[in-house]
């Protein structure tokens, strides 16, 4: 019984300090957010910098916190990491308006200008639908509407009404099926957030090779800032696709993830 209860006292103990060591880092976090914040109010924008990438090493991530990011380094003209910043906020965020308006004005600057190919309407409504709302947003709708399918089937079941039977049926299979396409909006805003596919462009200026040597066929020639799509890699070569279909290899070393 005493062994049980030590083993009991040490699990506390150790929970105690868990939680108190949690405690103390958000209150950190939220000591750096406040003070980054104020020396870019005040136009300090290389220490707001510094405590932003402090914040960013600390593992937080959140569109927030890019979106700052990518203000500061637009200030200090690095429109590269600008770029960068606002790219990965738009992925957390990609329904926020000034996330576009600032990622619009920051792109200018890029030289490599990109016709891109048009997409089917049905893609372009799915996208547009998908950003309507961010990964959370989306799986709490299809969970909902799962929950209200369930409550229509259990009417469906137990009640001896047929016009009960004939209506918790239809609005069953609506539940359902909009469970199923916000799932799947969830689901695929998911996959953008945790695979990474894209990247921008660091190096002043660079020639895509037709293979990943540099004894490669030159194709074509970009530029920094450039937004591109990571399709596959082998060893220190990235093979990317722009917007506009045209395809080749880089070296890795000349792009940032986003």
């Amino acid at each position: 019984m005493k062994t049980k209860r030590y083993i009991q006292i040490y699990i506390l103990f150790f929970l105690g300090i868990l939680i108190s060591w949690n405690s103390f880092s958000q209150e950190n976090k939220t000591q750096l957010w406040e003070k980054a914040n104020a020396f870019y109010t005040t136009e300090e924008y290389q220490q707001a910098l510094s405590i932003y990438e402090k914040i960013v090493q600390t593992g937080e991530e959140s569109a927030k916190l890019y979106f700052n990011l990518g203000n500061a380094y637009y200030k200090t003209g690095d429109v590269n990491k600008a770029i960068l910043n606002f790219e990965r906020a738009k992925v957390l965020a990609p329904h926020d308006a000034d996330i576009d308006f600032n990622l619009q004005i920051a792109n200018q600057f890029v030289v490599t200008k990109i016709e891109a190919l048009p997409q089917p309407f049905f893609l372009r409504w799915r996208t547009s639908v998908t950003n309507k709302y961010p990964t959370d947003t989306w799986s709490a709708i299809s969970i909902g509407a799962f929950i209200l399918f369930l409550i229509f089937l259990g009417f469906f079941v137990f009640s001896r009404s047929s016009a009960i039977k004939r209506i918790t049926f239809w609005f069953g299979i609506i539940a359902i099926v909009f469970s199923g396409f916000t799932f799947s909006f969830a689901s695929q805003q998911k996959e953008v957030i945790t695979n990474r596919k894209h990247a921008i462009v660091f190096c002043p200026r660079v020639t895509v090779k037709s293979s990943p040597t540099q004894t490669g066929t030159d194709l074509f020639l970009i530029y920094e800032g450039l937004k591109i799509e990571i399709t596959d890699s082998l060893d220190t070569w990235k093979e990317i696709k722009l917007a506009d279909g045209n395809e080749g290899w880089l070296p890795d070393s000349c792009i940032v993830k986003i």
